[in-house]
């Protein structure tokens, strides 16, 4: 059964910076794209930045390029999202999705709600 669980979100400042996390089980995760959406209520969830199986690759929307890092740890089956400058814009929930690498499969996390209020 696979699951993928995020965490980190949470209440920040505008200019202020978060850590998301996601948390892999069962599956061979380097066999996986990784990448993290996010949605507003009554949007699209809007894909946000993704990174290759191996980690060499990473890409990310025009709207948080600058801003935000994504990175992954095979070993402990982890990705990362690292948020700076945080804008009020930013306010939604997070998901982490792994796409398989040879087809379309694809599993999504629950999400975490990211607030950037002062």
């Amino acid at each position: 059964q696979v699951q993928l669980v995020e965490s980190g979100g949470g209440l920040v400042q505008p200019g202020g910076s978060l850590k998301l996390s996601c948390v892999a089980s069962g599956l061979i995760f380097r066999n996986y794209i990784m990448r993290w959406y996010r949605q507003v209520p009554g949007k699209e969830r809007e894909w946000v930045a993704s990174i290759s199986n191996d980690g060499y690759r990473r890409n990310y929307s025009d709207s948080v390029k600058g801003r935000f890092a994504i990175s992954r740890d095979n070993a402990n089956k982890m990705v990362y999202l690292q948020m700076n400058s945080l804008k009020k814009e930013d306010t939604a929930v997070y998901y982490c999705n792994a796409r398989y690498i040879a087809n379309s499969n694809g599993y999504w996390g629950q999400g975490t709600q990211v607030t950037v209020s002062s």
